[in-house]
């Protein structure tokens, strides 16, 4: 293997497990603000990852340049659709709870 597939494989492995570790967080966090926290930074950071890795691995060149304007694209729209979610949540009426037994 040349060294742009390991670098690359091991970008798209991280972008997976931080996938997995954000999946968890969902599931185990207690109330919608943790979790969409959660959801939202991962969705990011993995999707940056996983970008990065495909870049690796086209090497320089266009294809590198539209995963680039992807990446740029994602990293502004995710956590605005997360705020816009948890702005749109809280203007409803959902509350975190006060206390640990409310939970």
């Amino acid at each position: 293997m040349m060294l742009a597939d390991v670098i690359s494989a091991g970008l798209l492995g991280v972008g997976a497990a931080m996938l997995v570790i954000g999946s968890l967080g969902i599931n185990r966090f207690p109330h919608f603000y943790s979790r969409l926290h959660a959801a939202g930074v991962v969705d990011t950071i993995a999707s940056g990852l996983f970008l990065a890795g495909l870049a690796v691995h086209f090497g320089p060149g266009l294809v590198t340049i539209k995963l680039l304007l992807i990446f740029i694209f994602l990293l502004f729209t995710s956590p605005t659709a997360c705020h816009a979610l948890a702005r749109a949540a809280y203007s409803s009426g959902l509350r975190e709870p006060e206390s640990e037994d409310e939970r």
